[in-house]
């Protein structure tokens, strides 16, 4: 008997080590049926155990794989083999480029915890088979183009904590049995088109800590239920269209940091129980319809730091208490119907950064001391009943990037003060009041400004001529006052409407349409001074004698260059039909494409100057249109670098070498010519050009719209490339916004990287005279080192990022001499500049989001631009920086 037992023991043995085996061997088959259709980095190197590939976690036993992570390699492809691998419990895809449907093979996961598919572009509907996971605890979907409704068959998955179907095109309402999970902590759903009401019972059977639907199409009240048990600490719903109160009960979750419910059709006052909300940081409600007075119970949310209640119907006073928050940064109360002074309390605030009192019914006078408010940025005063003078202490609100006083009852005159607030760039509006005296010729000195409004005052005497000092200025208005004599002749008046400068008797010259030639002053005086005809007569007769003179000489120039393109063309025309250029080698890489490429047309385009559409460092860029319709990008190396074609087998190997890295943020040569001395290196046309252009060419066009976003997604783009180039050994040798190329979709691609490779001066592999990058992005340490290292090219990533975040060039006469952009950004704390004056108005004032990512990234690129090399993180260590401020 024992015999038996010992024998079905061994038996057992034997028969759990084969299953074991063959597991082992369908997980293997599987990782490499995977990798044959995805192709991943770093999978199959060296016949490694797969439980050692990138991104693969295998249980206790080195049996089974437990946990694949893919996410953000730029992978496609079809994912439906990875339903193989049985006992997976975590399974992240996101960040890749896969499309087609969610595999409903998926469904056959039955281990599966964790689900995460976001950031590609699934389509279609979301698989019902999805239902069968029980063991799923985190599902998320969003960021997708998903359609239809979330399924009821979802409503198996008790055990979910984590449930986001945000940024997709669902329709129909939020299931009911969404209330029902009792794990829910997390539930986005925001981005989508969902209509209907939210379930009364969500979030009474869990404890939902964060909720998010903005942008939806949802309506009815907001149920009591999503506070019941006092768990929550975001709550998104803003452009829906919700109707009724906010909840009392919104006082029971104290740790409630985040409340928005902007753009709805809410109405009531706002609950006192908001004082009990210690934790709040963000309350914003504005465009509803809630009345009543603004409660001064928010002063008990000591955290509060943006008050937002723009655009409803609120009445009375501004609380005095609200100058205990001493955490507020912005308050913004324009387009309501408050009345009073403003309260001298609130000048205790000094960190706000933002006031916006603008479209109330405020009467007293602007504070004397508003500037004690050290930090403001943004005073926002219109459209008031605002009277007495404006205090000469407004000069010393040197961060001021904006001041807004229009539509109020001002008098007195225009403080010559506020010339000093150097820093102001956006707008500077003091139309329809009654301001009189001069225009002060201070103004000038306001020379970032972009827009200025006096107009409808009572103005007297002439524009100054030294508001020519106003370099920045586009949006000008002096109409409808007393003013007089010749418009200085300054590009920005030129160009402005004639409307800009109607309404003053006196004015004349451009824009307007008579000159101050033919117009006296009511007293008589010419503003033009009365000189005799005998000089007249000479000065006409010395200036046509000196145009005459030059004429001739110009005239002869231009026939002598005439002649000589004439006779250079005839060279050229001569040169291409009797000693065409004869191709040493050349071919090109990419299969499917050798027939479309004519390398004849490609050697013909850059002979051409008409075709350049770029000049680097190493390099001029052509663009080459082929006979068969497809365009491409050529690079034709300077000639100080075409010694490296003497090693030409070298650089053949190094071109077939680069045009097979395997990264989406990387301009890879598809090709190369060589003939004569010239060397010419193949690419793909990328439709947006550089993002150089992109940032200071674009931003300036009428058209652009500030898009923080893409810039971010840019940003990173880059860093990932470099991160790639460094772990290949690669050495950028200029990194610069000029060799950041934007494809159709604005994703960015590092370009040069070839060069990089075939002219690194630091190897000796060639006989490069020039200095290793462009000026403004070149480390300091390179001027005694003369190597191009890593560190180096961090310092220059660093640069390109401080381009993102301010538009400014890297090299201005702005900053002041001898100082370029890095020196100019990690010396604002010296000249009492704050970092929010560093950043883009245009950009970081459009959400308190968007200028939260650009603060965090400003810190970011202070640490890529640090002096010293060895403290400046690597390039991968900046990736990770970057993509945690995407996802906060």
């Amino acid at each position: 008997m024992s015999f038996l037992c010992l024998l079905s023991v061994l038996l057992v043995g034997v028969l759990s080590k084969s299953q074991l085996v063959e597991a082992q061997l369908n997980d293997e088959a599987a990782l490499l049926a995977i990798n044959r259709e995805l192709s991943v980095p770093g999978w199959g190197v060296n016949n490694t155990n797969y439980c050692n590939w990138t991104g693969i976690h295998c249980g206790t036993n080195q049996s089974f794989v437990v946990r694949l992570d893919l996410t953000r390699l730029q992978l496609r492809g079809n994912v439906t083999i990875i339903s193989e691998l049985k006992a997976l419990k975590r399974l992240d895809l996101s960040g890749n480029s896969f499309y087609g449907t969610i595999p409903s093979a998926f469904g056959n996961l039955s281990e599966l915890e964790f689900l995460d598919l976001s950031l590609n572009k699934f389509g279609g509907l979301i698989p019902r088979e999805l239902g069968v996971l029980t063991n799923l605890r985190s599902l998320n979907l969003s960021n997708n183009m998903l359609v239809g409704e979330i399924p009821n068959e979802l409503k198996s998955l008790e055990r979910l904590e984590d449930f986001q179907v945000s940024s997709n095109r669902l329709n129909g309402s939020i299931p009911f049995w969404v209330g029902n999970l009792t794990n829910l902590r997390v539930f986005t759903a925001y981005e989508n088109q969902l209509g209907g009401e939210i379930p009364d019972n969500l979030g009474s059977a869990s404890q939902l800590k964060l909720l998010n639907l903005h942008s939806n199409q949802l309506e009815g009240s907001i149920p009591k239920s999503i506070f019941a048990s006092g768990r929550l600490e975001v709550l998104i719903l803003t452009l829906n269209r919700f109707t009724g109160e906010i909840p009392e009960l919104v006082g029971n979750c104290k740790g409630l940091s985040s409340i928005r419910v902007g753009n709805n059709d809410l109405v009531g006052v706002i609950p006192k129980s908001i004082g009990n909300v210690s934790s709040l940081t963000y309350f914003e409600a504005d465009n509803n319809n809630l009345s009543g007075e603004v409660v001064s119970e928010f002063s008990q949310c000591s955290n509060l730091t943006l008050l937002n209640l723009a655009s409803n119907g609120f009445t009375g006073t501004l609380p005095p208490e609200f100058g205990q928050l001493m955490s507020l940064q912005e308050l913004i109360l324009s387009g309501n119907s408050l009345f009073g002074e403003i309260p001298k309390s609130i000048l205790e605030c000094k960190n706000l950064n933002k006031l916006d009192l603008s479209n109330n019914r405020f009467n007293g006078t602007v504070p004397n001391e508003i500037c004690n408010m050290s930090r403001l940025q943004y005073l926002l005063l219109g459209q008031n009943s605002i009277k007495g003078q404006i205090p000469h202490e407004i000069g010393s609100c040197i961060k001021l990037l904006e001041l807004q006083m229009g539509s109020n009852y001002l008098t007195g005159s225009i403080p010559p003060e506020i010339g000093r607030i150097r820093n102001l760039q956006i707008a500077l509006n003091l139309s329809f009041n009654h301001l009189n005296g001069l225009l002060p010729p201070e103004l000038g000195r306001l020379d970032k400004l972009v827009s200025l409004d006096v107009s409808n005052n009572r103005l007297s005497g002439t524009i100054p001529p030294a508001l020519k000092g106003m370099l920045s200025l586009i949006e000008v208005n002096f109409s409808n006052n007393l003013l007089s004599g010749p418009i200085p002749a300054f590009v920005p008046f030129q160009k402005s409407p004639n409307s800009s400068f109607f309404g003053n008797k006196g004015v004349c010259g451009e824009p307007l349409s008579f000159s101050c030639g033919n117009y006296n002053d009511p007293g008589g005086r010419n503003y033009h001074h009365r000189v005799s005809y005998r000089i007249i007569l000479a000065v006409i007769g010395s200036g046509l004698a000196v145009f005459l003179s030059v004429t001739v000489v110009v005239l002869l120039f231009m026939m002598r260059e005439r002649q000589e393109k004439a006779s250079k063309s005839d060279e050229i025309v001569d040169d291409t039909v009797n000693s065409k250029p004869t191709i040493v080698a050349g071919n090109v890489f990419v299969e499917n494409l050798r027939q479309a490429i004519d390398l004849d047309a490609v050697v013909k385009a850059t002979l051409k100057d008409s075709n350049k559409i770029y000049c680097g460092t190493f390099s001029s860029v052509y663009k080459a249109t082929m006979p068969s319709g497809l365009i491409l990008s050529v690079r034709r190396l300077k000639s100080m670098d075409r010694t490296i074609i003497h090693h030409q087998s070298k650089m053949i190997r190094e071109l077939e070498r680069l045009s097979k890295l395997c990264h989406d943020n990387l301009v890879r040569p598809i090709g190369f010519v060589i003939y004569e001395d010239v060397a010419l290196l193949l690419h793909h046309h990328l439709t947006n050009g550089t993002l150089g252009q992109l940032l200071h060419e674009s931003t300036k066009q009428p058209e652009y719209r500030p898009d923080w976003s893409t810039r971010l997604s840019i940003a990173i783009g880059v860093a990932e490339g470099l991160t790639f180039l460094h772990h290949v050994a690669i050495i950028h040798l200029d990194i610069s916004s000029g060799n950041v190329l934007l494809d159709a979709d604005f994703k960015p691609l590092v370009g040069e990287i070839e060069i990089s490779k075939l002219l690194d001066p630091s190897r000796g592999t060639a006989s490069i005279s020039a200095v290793a990058g462009s000026f403004g992005y070149i480390p300091p340490e390179y001027a005694y080192t003369m190597q191009v290292t890593a560190p180096g090219n961090v310092y220059s990533y660093g640069v390109v990022l401080l381009e993102i975040l301010t538009t400014r060039v890297p090299v201005d006469e702005e900053f002041g001499e001898g100082l370029d952009l890095v020196k100019w950004v990690h010396g604002a704390p010296a000249r009492g500049e704050t970092p929010e004056q560093i950043l883009d108005a245009k950009l970081s004032t459009v959400s308190f989001g968007w200028r939260k990512e650009m603060l965090a990234a400003l810190k970011v690129a202070l640490l890529c631009t640090d002096s010293t090399p060895a403290k400046r993180p690597k390039m991968k260590k900046v990736v990770e920086m970057l993509q945690e401020i995407r996802q906060n």
